[in-house]
């Protein structure tokens, strides 16, 4: 049995896991930003 495909694969695994939790996180994060920006500007005009 090949062991490459086993360590390589795994390794795929959790470095895209890992990619696609922190890309996750960036947009919501971004969103949330922009959300509590537009709020802050919409008390101060009032």
């Amino acid at each position: 049995m090949e062991l490459f495909p086993i360590v390589a694969g795994t390794f795929k695994v959790i470095v895209l896991g890992t990619g696609m939790f922190f890309a996750i996180k960036w947009h919501y994060d971004k969103a949330k930003a922009e959300k509590e920006k537009k709020r802050k500007s919409e008390n101060s005009e009032t």
